[in-house]
Parts: C-alpha cells; sequence; structure tokens
C-alpha cells in the first residue's frame, strides 16, 4: 500500500480537497503528523472514497 505523502504545501492540498468536496471542513483537513490513518478516515467518511483512492488524489495534488 502507498504511504500517504504530504509534502510542500498542505494548505493548498487542503483548498483544492475543500473546492473538490464542500461538504469538507477545516476540522476534517486538520493533519497531525503522525497521524494520516486517521486524517484519512475523516476524509473516507465524508467523501465515501477508500483510502487507496484518497491517498492517490492527495499524493496527485
Amino acid at each position: 500500500m502507498d504511504k500517504l505523502r504530504i509534502e510542500g504545501n498542505w494548505n493548498q492540498i487542503k483548498g483544492k480537497l475543500k473546492q473538490k468536496y464542500s461538504n469538507l471542513t477545516d476540522d476534517d483537513l486538520t493533519y497531525i503528523e503522525g497521524k494520516e490513518d486517521e486524517l484519512l478516515g475523516r476524509l473516507q467518511e465524508k467523501t465515501g472514497k477508500s483510502k487507496d483512492q484518497l491517498k492517490s488524489e492527495i499524493n496527485d495534488m
């Protein structure tokens, strides 16, 4: 399984995710280093996508 790569400017990635998924809040997108699975779980719940799909989407941003 690919590891989630949150590199560069997380604020830019957050903005893109909020544009794509209007139901996401800042709380949903709070990133704490070492807790990527928790972040992915919140995103998975809100978007209905699998963790692998979300990892790929974030890594492509």
